[in-house]
């Protein structure tokens, strides 16, 4: 998934990136208020993680900006207010859900999860697609009861792919998936992982819709 961390606090950042990439999911990050807003404004995002204590300004009126332009993409505030007064005034402006620092980084990665799903209108987290079972929310999946293992490359385009069961992706839009702002994209990486992805699940679980993308019917 792409996703939008918006925290001040390096270090804080830097440990959550670490750990949400060795998931698989690409992650952008904003230092302040301005560099949310340009973000959230050019790029689509899976879900926001969104401080409220931010160097010029407050995370919260980014969000109630946002929402105004009709953005609706799911937030997650993650902060260290902890105040019942601070998590009503977060879910007002419009959050999907609000973490309090500290955090556990795998709550942290499990509600970012949920909240995209719901976000996608897709809550389910166990499917059955063309002959495989999928656990979106475990990022595991079985094929004639055998498990397939993915890299996190591999999953989160196939996640993506998933998310959108039924409308085309782009390539474009699949490189979003896979690569934050600041990575170097090789011109034929989708292609690559849309190869590994049906040798590994089935050559008729991905179709190519060509000129336009690639779909999960």
């Amino acid at each position: 998934m792409r996703l939008l961390l918006v925290e001040d606090t390096d270090e804080l950042a830097q440990s959550v990136m670490r750990f949400l990439r060795a998931e698989g999911h690409a992650v952008d990050h904003a230092p302040d208020a301005a560099t949310a807003a340009e973000a959230m404004a050019v790029a689509e995002y899976a879900c926001v993680i969104l401080d409220l204590g931010l160097p010029d300004g407050s995370g919260l009126d980014v969000l109630k900006a946002r929402r105004r332009a009709g953005d609706r993409t799911p937030v997650l505030i993650a902060t260290a207010r902890d105040q019942i007064s601070d998590r009503i005034a977060g879910l007002d402006a419009g959050a999907d859900d609000y973490v309090v620092k500290p955090f556990d980084l795998h709550e942290l990665s499990a509600r970012i999860r949920a909240n995209a799903r719901r976000g996608q209108g897709l809550p389910e987290t166990r499917i059955a697609l063309d002959g495989l079972e999928v656990d979106r929310a475990a990022g595991r999946l079985w094929k004639g009861g055998q498990e397939l293992r993915l890299t996190s490359r591999e999953w989160a385009l196939f996640d993506a792919l998933l998310g959108a069961r039924g409308r085309v992706l782009t390539k474009a839009a699949l490189e979003e998936a896979l690569y934050a702002f600041d990575a170097t994209i090789e011109g034929n990486a989708v292609e690559v992982y849309i190869s590994r992805l049906r040798t590994k699940l089935g050559p008729s679980v991905i179709e190519t819709r060509r000129g336009l993308g690639y779909v999960l019917p």
